[in-house]
């Protein structure tokens, strides 16, 4: 089945010397891998590969046989031609990231477009804006709406946050927050894209990158921690 949509590059993998396989969160499909073979070998290899940048998001026309194989493309174009992400050290650190951790976040095969559509609007104010220091806090947490799990705030006035019930609690237990760090995570959840990105310490942006992580690990099976992850803490610290 020949299929035109758009794509988020998540991953992407060198297979043996010359080919690459590339995951993707397509507005259609949802994920989907394709093979590219001689990805390292044309004359135009280095315009190729660019293309497969952490969460670039592409215009692709694919061959799918949804036969749990790998897919292929027969045409990519740049969707959204990103200025600053992927040139902007901070950016391309936050950005390899996030990609690490929606790797490990998107395990349904089923298109979610509300998802994507809420992805692409992220990235491309990324692009566009210079006060990024929480963006990649918010934009976890407010991934957990498309993952199943967003927290429950019908009782946010309660002193605890329960990990793995996802709710506010009087009581602090075994996988409650303590009550510093829940009212960290009681800032967060306030905070949109838009807003003061200093409102955080760096110290306490530590903090909720650990709890964010954690919340994700209680909640995905077969989630993994960011191999990524330390070299943010240090373009962070």
């Amino acid at each position: 089945m020949l299929v035109k949509t758009k794509a988020i590059v998540i991953s992407s993998l060198k297979f043996q010397e010359k080919s690459l396989i590339v995951k993707c969160f397509t507005l259609s499909h949802g994920l989907k891998s394709y093979f590219v073979r001689d990805a390292f070998s044309s004359r135009k290899a280095s315009q190729k590969i660019a293309y497969f940048q952490p969460l670039s998001v592409l215009e692709i026309e694919a061959m799918h046989k949804n036969k749990g194989t790998l897919e292929t493309f027969k045409e990519i174009k740049t969707a959204v031609p990103f200025q600053s992400i992927h040139t902007d050290l901070v950016k391309s650190t936050m950005v390899m990231f996030l990609s690490e951790m929606l790797h490990y976040s998107i395990q349904e095969e089923e298109k979610n477009e509300a998802f994507f559509v809420f992805l692409e609007t992220a990235l491309s104010w990324l692009d566009h804006h210079d006060e990024i220091s929480n963006f990649h806090l918010i934009l976890l947490l407010e991934a957990t709406k498309y993952f199943g799990f967003y927290p429950d705030v019908s009782e946010v006035e309660f002193s605890y946050f329960e990990m793995i019930d996802g709710v506010f609690t009087l009581f602090h237990g075994a996988n409650t927050l303590t009550e510093h760090e829940t009212n960290l995570f009681k800032k967060l959840i306030d905070l949109k894209f838009e807003n003061d990105q200093k409102v955080f310490h760096v110290a306490e942006r530590q903090i909720l990158l650990k709890i964010l992580i954690d919340y994700y690990g209680f909640h995905l099976e077969g989630f993994k921690k960011p191999k990524s992850l330390e070299v943010l803490k240090e373009i962070f610290s």
